[in-house]
């Protein structure tokens, strides 16, 4: 199984979070997921960024990939 970390939008119309997840790569953006690593709220000021470091070290480890944007999201 491809297993990848990305974004997974929650929220309301116009008003979104994003929670940061390990999801299989053939599951839609939205679909289930194995594990929730954090959240990403752009909305918010300052925008907030929360990233358990341990358990993403752990996913990478055993060949998880990252999207672009968590990639990003990682390094702040």
């Amino acid at each position: 199984m491809a297993t990848v970390i990305r974004l997974t939008r929650m929220g309301r119309k116009k008003k979104p979070f994003y929670r940061i997840v390990v999801t299989d790569s053939r599951k839609r953006r939205d679909g289930g997921w194995i594990e929730s690593l954090g959240i990403y709220n752009p909305i918010a000021n300052p925008v907030v960024v929360k990233i358990n470091k341990e358990r993403l070290e752990y996913w990478k480890g055993v060949g998880a990939k990252m999207s672009e944007r968590v990639a990003t999201l990682s390094k702040q």
